[in-house]
């Protein structure tokens, strides 16, 4: 029965992650559901720069609304994009999926390696090991846990900042 269950899940999942991809990459869709569902985010200015089944780059700018008081963008808004980065990518492979499956951040680790005085853009390259995480999560029914790394750079490609995402997936049962 799982394996019947797992290939439901990605026959699934492989129409449902192009939908999602297309609507995020739409700028006026993306806006909206950011109005919607994370207005910090919209209002700090959180864009994507490249959204695949496997990599997730999102990029927020440095302005006054996103500084602290040490001219730098404030670490909450940082860990927001870095967040989002890991969050796109496990939305994706969650939207509309059948079975149903949750999803919750449950850590959160960070390192800050230098000052994020222009645009930063976080990168998180782990879909592919997420979606496995997933599937196991789908064929057992069981709850599974999943630490994605995102990493801030900056303009001229240095480190800012690096963020540990913790996941936890549950299929729903029906």
């Amino acid at each position: 029965m799982s394996a019947t269950l797992v290939e439901s899940f990605r026959a699934n999942n492989t129409e449902q992650s192009q939908k999602y991809r297309a609507l995020v990459q739409n700028k006026l869709m993306f806006n909206l559901f950011l109005l919607k569902s994370l207005p910090m985010g919209f209002l700090a200015g959180l864009r994507v720069v490249e959204f695949t089944p496997e990599r997730c780059a999102i990029s927020v700018p440095y302005r006054w609304m996103n500084q602290n008081p040490f001219r730098s963008t404030y670490f909450a808004v940082l860990a927001m994009a870095a967040e989002m980065s890991s969050g796109m990518i496990a939305m994706m492979h969650t939207h509309n999926a059948k079975p149903s499956v949750s999803m919750l951040v449950t850590n959160l680790e960070s390192q800050f390696v230098k000052k994020a005085t222009g645009l930063t853009v976080f990168t998180c390259e782990d879909g592919g090991p997420m979606l496995q995480v997933i599937e196991e999560c789908v064929a057992t029914g069981e709850g599974r846990t999943y630490v994605c790394t995102s990493t801030g750079r900056n303009k001229d490609g240095e480190i800012v900042a690096q963020f540990k995402v913790t996941w936890s997936f549950k299929a729903r049962s029906k």
